[in-house]
């Protein structure tokens, strides 16, 4: 059975911050992207692509030289695609103590060597944390749909 959930655990750096001295939301992104293909790429057993990321909402800053830690879990399956719930938390390395400083749902599909998609195994969600995270990917889901849609809608012909 491939596995659900994949964690990142590392210390902020001195080259992921901003002008303010924050770590860069950009920075922060990129660590979702990798955590999330490595769960999309781990549950699929094949190469993956970004489609989007929904509900990425910053709550609080990471510091340099925090401990960081970016949870990867599979929240939904359609037939090539994949929602995977990201949470990133950070706190001090001495304590362990982490907080949330934000949460999306980024969404892959797996491909075959050749590009096209392909077959994903089905994730069921047993228990009520599962289930609830599982409406919520297919929320975000039904959003970014909708928000594509009205987004062409309003482009000039």
């Amino acid at each position: 059975m491939p596995s659900s959930n994949v964690v990142f655990r590392f210390l902020a750096e001195p080259t992921d911050v901003n002008f303010g001295g924050k770590v860069h939301g950009g920075v922060v992104m990129k660590w979702i992207d990798q955590a999330g293909y490595a769960c999309a790429a781990g549950w699929s057993g094949h190469y993956c692509v970004t489609v989007s990321v929904a509900g990425v909402k910053f709550r609080r800053p990471i510091l340099v030289g925090q401990i960081v830690e970016v949870e990867a879990k599979i929240a939904h399956t359609g037939k090539t695609s994949m929602q995977i719930f990201i949470q990133v938390r950070c706190g001090d390395p001495k304590t362990q103590n982490m907080v949330e400083t934000n949460h999306c749902v980024i969404s892959f599909v797996a491909m075959d060597e050749t590009g096209y998609p392909v077959n994903v195994p089905e994730y069921v969600a047993v228990s009520s944390e599962e289930k609830q995270l599982e409406n919520y990917a297919i929320k975000m889901k039904e959003i970014a749909i909708e928000t594509e849609t009205l987004l062409h809608k309003c482009e000039p012909e």
